[in-house]
Order: structure tokens, then C-alpha cells, then sequence
């Protein structure tokens, strides 16, 4: 080769490294909108895909007219971290501190795990929250039911597996939903409940769902199990003496009437 052409290689290697590092945090923000089906967006992304900052919104998915946005931007740092990539992220509103994501690539599968919050001894360590209407976005059945209250999210580390297109999760993760109520119920509050997930990749497959109400009117109970790449659940949803009526509206929502309760199911 001469030295033109070693010139003109090293150029565009150059350009290539340099379009790498300087890669605009549009670029992530394109491809988060699309491996959701548009459902959850980072709009207003500055910076670069490596260092930047975006503010989340949901949506109701592609010519959707429902939004919701978070109050605070999303910021973020993505690098290499042994064979993998970490992504360090910070929100004031919504993270606990600086949240820690590690993924590793392989051969016919790939990890990804959540660095979570051990619990203190005063109780447990919260992850993220988020305020319900945020789902509002999303368009139906939230934009109808129009929740409100807390979702906080927690865990002491979970670790999720994709080996030949299954999925393996490792850990525990809960999401409580406190003081929850919606505009189809005079009661406020309805209830607070727990979504518990637990796993053990050693022990098989399948990781297990469980719904519990921790108090409230309304009561939510189900349990189920997410097996491969399949989740299966079904629960039940009732009303505490003497608040059937108030309730009526949204336990039709819910789920198919069986007598005074409702029956819900997915998968």
C-alpha cells in the first residue's frame, strides 16, 4: 500500500473512533424508542451516547396521542467495564442515588444485571419511584383508570440471562404501589400492594410472581411464573365489606366478573 493509502486507511479509521466516542445521544434515544414499540421515549437527548441526558416519557406506542413525561432529565455515563458495558444513571426525582447497570455479551446469550441497594437495617432500600400517573401515558386502560400514588421499586441485586432465546433471572426485585386510587373510584386511597419476583437460575427456569395487598379496600392477590421467555399470571381482585359499590366500575375494569370479585390473567 502506499503511503496515500495508508493515509487515506488511517483516516478513516480516525473518523470511524472519533463517529464512535462522539456518537450524539440521539442515536440511544432512536434505538430505546424502538426496541419498545415507541412506548417508552427519551425525548430532548443532549449529549452523546456515552455521557448524556434525556427526559423519559411514555407513550401509548406508534400515532399514539397519550404522553407522560417525567419532572426531571434522566442522566446517564455508558463505558466498558471488563467484557461488558456498565451504564451509571442519575435522575433527582426518581433514582436512588447513581443506579448501576452491567451488561455482557456472549455467544448465544448475554447478562444483565441490576447492581442493587442492600436493604438497611431500618428497613428496605428503595431503587427508583416513580409516581403511578406516569402510566398514564401509555394510553389504554391507564389513561382510563388514571391511577395515582407511589411506585417504588427495589431490589438487593437481580440478574437477568438470555441463553438461546430464554430467559433466566437471578435475585429478587419487589414493586410496592403505595396509596394507590383512580378517578372510576370515590375511594382514595384503594389500597397499597407488593409485586414480588423471585429467581434462582441454579434451580431451573422459571422465576415466580406473587401479588399481595397490604391493605386497602380494594384487595389484589395472584401469583404466576415467567418460564423461558413466557410470563404466565392470574390473580383476583375484590372489594372489602361494604365498599362493592364504590368499587363496581373498576372491578369491571380489572377483570371478568365471577359474582361480587373479578378474574384477571396474563399469558
Amino acid at each position: 500500500m502506499t503511503r496515500w493509502g495508508w493515509a487515506g486507511a488511517g483516516a478513516l479509521a480516525g473518523a470511524v473512533i472519533a463517529l464512535g466516542v462522539c456518537a450524539p445521544a440521539a442515536w440511544l434515544a432512536r434505538w430505546v424508542g424502538e426496541a419498545t414499540g415507541q412506548r417508552l421515549l427519551l425525548a430532548d437527548a443532549r449529549g452523546s451516547v456515552w455521557r448524556g441526558s434525556a427526559v423519559p416519557v411514555l407513550t401509548g406506542g406508534p400515532d399514539s396521542h397519550d404522553a407522560s413525561r417525567l419532572p426531571d432529565r434522566l442522566h446517564w455515563t455508558l463505558g466498558f467495564e471488563g467484557a461488558g458495558l456498565a451504564l451509571h444513571a442519575r435522575q433527582a426525582c426518581c433514582l436512588n442515588g447513581t443506579v448501576v447497570l452491567r451488561l455482557r455479551p456472549g455467544l448465544g446469550r448475554w447478562r444483565f444485571e441490576l447492581v442493587g441497594v442492600p436493604p438497611p437495617a431500618s428497613g428496605r432500600a428503595w431503587v427508583a419511584r416513580w409516581p403511578a400517573s406516569w402510566l398514564v401515558g401509555l394510553g389504554t386502560p391507564w389513561n382510563t383508570v388514571r391511577p395515582s400514588g407511589l411506585m417504588e421499586f427495589s431490589s438487593p441485586g437481580l440478574v437477568l440471562e438470555g441463553v438461546q432465546g430464554r430467559l433466566r433471572f437471578t435475585g429478587d426485585a419487589a414493586l410496592a404501589l403505595d396509596g394507590m386510587a383512580s378517578r372510576l373510584s370515590s375511594l382514595d386511597p384503594l389500597g397499597s400492594y407488593r409485586l414480588s419476583l423471585h429467581g434462582d437460575a441454579a434451580q431451573g427456569d422459571a422465576a415466580t410472581l406473587r401479588l399481595d395487598t397490604l391493605r386497602g379496600p380494594l384487595r389484589l392477590e395472584g401469583s404466576g411464573d415467567w418460564v423461558g421467555s413466557r410470563l404466565r399470571f392470574s390473580g383476583l381482585a375484590s372489594a372489602d365489606a361494604g365498599s362493592g359499590p364504590a368499587l363496581l366500575g373498576l372491578l369491571s375494569i380489572i377483570g371478568r366478573r365471577e359474582g361480587a370479585a373479578s378474574v384477571f390473567s396474563i399469558g
